[in-house]
């Protein structure tokens, strides 16, 4: 099994608010995304098949230039790569997303969050943190 992983994913902000979901055996609300799988399409490609999986939905990328962010987690580096994108069509959550909603940026303090949604959001200006 690799020590290494790979995720790629977007930024979906709209009208002050973040989208936001839960799956996988995670109790905290993450942005849409997961594990690149396919090495021979790029990782923005990636972030539009995993959206696509879990949320139903297209997205644009807005700002080509990702944020990334190096984690551990069960003695593994995981690499998050995340693209400012846009929202295109409604959702539809996959079978496994448990749960999904848009949380205000102002409100996010009261949430359990992965490690990189403040930082993903602060590199994207949405927050001055």
């Amino acid at each position: 099994m690799s020590k290494i992983i790979l995720a790629s994913g977007p930024v979906i902000v709209e009208k002050g608010k973040v989208l936001l979901n839960k799956h996988g055996d995670d109790k905290f609300w993450k942005f849409c995304g997961g594990r690149v799988e396919d090495f021979d399409s790029d990782l923005q490609e990636a972030a539009k098949r995993e959206t696509k999986e879990e949320m139903g939905i297209d997205i644009e990328i807005i700002d080509k230039e990702p944020f990334l962010m190096h984690v551990r987690k069960d003695d593994k580096d995981v690499i998050l790569v995340h693209y400012n994108a846009k929202r295109v069509g409604e959702i539809a959550p996959g079978a496994d997303i448990k749960e999904w909603k848009w949380v205000p940026l102002a409100d996010l303090e009261k949430e359990d969050l992965a490690p990189n949604i403040i930082p993903a959001l602060v590199h994207f200006w949405y927050l001055d943190k």
